[in-house]
């Protein structure tokens, strides 16, 4: 007889999540079902419910988490590091992030769903800390932080179009010219 491993509520929240990544990244909150997740997580419906309560709880979690993610990913990567040192590791760490298609897919719906106020409060806030970090980095250079952001989101729309890696003329002369000289 098999013998099967009880998971834990922790264990199985954290499936979810995950889940619920991908079927957000790919859809976004209007065009994903619970149905579908609970699936992919291998959970009934009613399970998910009870650990998350609502569709759009278990989407702002997921979105709170991601920008955690990123904000974790800028201060690993200027750890010990100030000014141009910082941001050009950020960046390079960021690109590197931006392969991850389902990452970048929930990051795009949740700009498009801040329509809803609840996501619009969580990717305020979420955005504002990476922010405060690069301002940290750059001492408030109100510019330099304009334009690492500025940047960061047209590499967001290069790597939509999965534009990154391509040699589209257009955009070769595009990212060079966004790319300040060293």
């Amino acid at each position: 007889m098999a013998v099967t491993t009880r998971k834990s509520a922790d264990e199985r929240r954290e499936e979810i999540l995950v889940a619920a990544l991908e079927e957000f990244g790919e859809h976004g909150l209007h065009g994903t079902s619970t149905d579908d997740i609970a699936r992919r997580a291998g959970v009934s419906q009613p399970y998910l419910f009870r650990l998350f309560g609502t569709k759009k709880e278990l989407y702002l979690e997921v979105v709170r988490r991601c920008l955690r993610d990123t904000l974790r990913l800028f201060q690993e990567a200027s750890a010990g590091k100030q000014g141009a040192e910082a941001l050009e590791a950020i960046g390079e760490a960021y690109v590197a992030l931006l392969k991850d298609r389902t990452r970048l897919g929930l990051q795009m719906q949740s700009y498009a769903d801040c329509d809803d106020p609840d996501v619009r409060e969580v990717v305020r806030e979420g955005y504002g800390l990476l922010v405060e970090h690069v301002e940290h980095l750059t001492g408030g250079d109100a510019e330099r932080v304009r334009d690492f952001f500025a940047f960061g989101m047209l590499l967001n729309v290069f790597a939509s179009m999965d534009l990154l890696n391509q040699n589209a003329p257009w955009a070769k002369r595009l990212l060079e010219a966004a790319i300040p000289p060293q």
